[in-house]
């Protein structure tokens, strides 16, 4: 391999050299590369550029754009590892944030002072919450990831440039007598069923609606949650929970048990009245008389009605679960046994999201201490 340098300016240098032959075509291929400053400047990277090749970690030089590789990207790569609705997430955050700003400049020229200048336009916009400035951040930085894996470019600019902090808020969520007055104003309401299950089993919107009846236990009061249902555009999805702790038992609280019962009637009078026959083990809990899964978003949707329609306190349908979570807590439950119902991964996770619900019980620790010495010491 060989190169050669030749003046294109006053300060200004073009550095010539060969690339290695095409693996199909055995064709010569050359490379240019322009560099500002003295002929010594370009001496130094024509070094640098011919011994990155010796060694087999040159980067080729390509002209496409952060656009064109975040399409590529999306399309045929990040399909393997993103599942599907965060991969709708992903189109809409680089249709919208990212290729509007960044879009144009050659993927091999993009720097951290790019990074940077994008993220502040989004910041001064004031159209979005540092949330979705941060997501968008997110899919950049994973979507370079892969093309410094792949060897197109050298380093990840987006992992240099950190995404502005995200102010940590408290969801809102029932306090214990508006949990009463909550189920009490649903009663009669069709969504009654799942609200009851969503404050007392603190389970996912997408737990709940993935329920068959094998699942329940009624006469045992347990519920067996094994599976998700994530909606797409225009498509339902099961899907098995992320972790083993998500694939957990639950017991039931006698108003979700008594909200279950009846609703299994109702299902089963209206299907034998259709002449549709029994309820099969695998039935839908909350699916239509044909069996069809609900939408995860209807749900969300029907809630926000239910919310404004019968002046219920305004906490949002995941709200529900951690207004479950408060209650358990509140009522001394310890963080090992709220973090197995809730299904997380660990108690860890339970106690970075719930740790300002705990009590401080310090005092009590130092009693505690005292009581197990027995006074002995002074």
């Amino acid at each position: 391999m060989k190169g050669t340098i030749r003046r294109r300016g006053k300060r200004s240098w073009e550095i010539k050299y060969d690339l290695p032959r095409d693996h199909q075509t055995g064709q010569r291929r050359t490379a240019y590369k322009t560099v500002k400053g003295l002929r010594a400047d370009a001496e130094r990277e024509l070094r640098a550029i011919l011994s990155r090749m010796d060694r087999g970690v040159l980067i080729e030089p390509t002209k496409i754009t952060v656009g064109e590789y975040l399409d590529e990207w999306l399309d045929k790569s990040a399909p393997r590892t993103v599942a599907p609705v965060s991969l709708q997430r992903y189109h809409s955050l680089s249709r919208n944030q990212i290729k509007p700003h960044l879009g144009t400049i050659p993927l091999q020229r993009l720097r951290p002072a790019d990074i940077d200048g994008w993220l502040q336009n989004l910041i001064e916009a004031g159209n979005l919450s540092t949330r979705t400035i941060r997501h968008a951040h997110g899919v950049l930085r994973r979507a370079l990831a892969h093309a410094t894996a792949i060897e197109i470019i050298e380093r990840n600019v987006a992992s240099i440039i950190k995404p502005p902090t995200l102010q940590k808020t408290e969801m809102a969520i029932l306090t214990a007598g508006e949990i009463s007055e909550t189920l009490a104003r649903m009663k009669g309401h069709s969504l009654y069923p799942i609200i009851a299950l969503a404050i007392g089993t603190g389970a996912r919107r997408g737990e709940i609606a993935a329920l068959r009846w094998v699942d329940i236990n009624l006469d045992g009061a347990a519920m067996r949650i094994e599976r998700s249902l994530e909606q797409t555009k225009g498509a339902l999805r099961v899907k098995l929970p992320k972790t083993a702790a998500g694939r957990r038992t639950v017991s039931l609280p006698a108003f979700a048990v008594a909200a279950l019962r009846d609703h299994r009637r109702q299902q089963l009078e209206l299907r034998l009245q259709l002449g549709l026959g029994t309820l099969p083990p695998d039935f839908p809990v909350f699916g239509n008389h044909e069996g069809d899964w609900p939408k995860p978003y209807s749900i969300s949707d029907r809630w926000r009605d239910a919310v404004r329609n019968r002046k219920l306190p305004k906490v949002t349908f995941h709200g529900l679960r951690h207004s479950h979570a408060s209650a358990l807590i509140a009522a001394g439950l310890d963080v090992v046994t709220v973090s197995r119902r809730l299904g997380h991964a660990s108690p860890a996770l339970t106690l970075g999201t719930y740790s300002h619900l705990f009590k401080n019980n310090d005092a009590e620790a130092a009693a505690a201490i005292d009581a197990a010495l027995g006074g002995n010491i002074e």
